[in-house]
């Protein structure tokens, strides 16, 4: 192994790592395009490798979420799951039946990785006016949950859905579809995740939000992840590498965006992603 290559694999996941913790944009949607285009790995090596590390990486982010915030809705884990773990397997089966007749995949990839860049794009720039919003009505949501939730927690599920009698149907649909999406491209898990559930939850507490999305895309991108290992598209020295920039990335990232403005650098990194996107499209 090349040991510039490989110092080269480094600093790439902790520049990634920092922009992840400056902006908590999910790792993928910065990582899989960085390694088609600046090391030329295939696209469907990119994906696989990039998923077992975001599997890796969001684990300790649950831990916390889960532990010090008490902001995961299990409930809402297991409908988005019902969705998105049988949709990854039956992805899955469906590139290894293209690879078994000799049909190549590196297109439908592509495409697939150029759109949900694109839509990654725009929910950046959504998601940071809707978080602005619940911020300003923060202490008011508040109350008005926990008043909720005394009364009768799983009717105040329901209530706080945008659906209705709906609400979970609706959830496992979303789900199906991450689940695809995630599974080709490695690209949803975290901002689009984050974007549908504001959506679908919209009086739900912007952290409960994040905790949830966060805690559903562990189960996703290990299944899409080892999935793709069974497949030959997992790089393990690829993965180590990464693991050793990104994790201190992280960490940097995170302690800088409290000095940092985060409404400048979301659009910024929503442009750069849309740019990213029509390339890939166009290739």
């Amino acid at each position: 192994m090349d040991l510039s290559l490989l110092g080269g694999y480094i600093v790439s996941g902790l520049l990634v790592g920092v922009l992840v913790g400056l902006t908590g944009v999910g790792g993928g949607s910065l990582m899989t395009p960085l390694l088609v285009f600046l090391f030329g790995f295939k696209p469907a090596t990119a994906v696989g490798t990039d998923l077992l590390f975001a599997a890796l990486t969001k684990t300790g982010g649950v831990w916390v979420h889960h532990t010090k915030h008490s902001s995961v809705d299990w409930r809402i884990v297991r409908w988005l799951s019902l969705g998105s773990l049988p949709f990854a397997v039956v992805t899955l089966f469906a590139l290894n039946h293209f690879a078994k007749i000799g049909k190549e995949t590196t297109g439908m990839i592509t495409l697939t990785l150029g759109i949900a860049l694109l839509l990654t794009a725009t929910s950046i720039l959504v998601r940071s006016i809707l978080i602005r919003r619940d911020k300003n009505n923060g202490v008011v949501v508040e109350v008005e949950i926990e008043e909720a939730l005394a009364e009768n927690e799983k009717i105040n599920e329901i209530k706080r859905g945008r659906f209705n009698r709906w609400q979970i149907p609706a959830t496992v649909l979303v789900g199906a579809v991450l689940g695809v999406l995630v599974t080709l491209t490695s690209v949803g898990a975290g901002a689009l995740g984050t974007i549908v559930l504001l959506f679908l939850y919209p009086k739900m507490l912007t952290v409960k939000i994040v905790g949830t999305d966060l805690a559903h895309a562990i189960p996703l991108t290990a299944v899409a992840g080892f999935g793709h290992w069974m497949l030959g598209n997992v790089d393990f020295v690829l993965l180590g590498s990464l693991l050793i920039g990104s994790l201190p990335g992280i960490w940097v990232g995170s302690h800088l965006s409290a000095k940092l403005p985060e409404r400048f650098l979301r659009p910024i990194l929503a442009v750069l992603l849309l740019i990213i996107g029509l390339k890939f499209i166009s290739v």
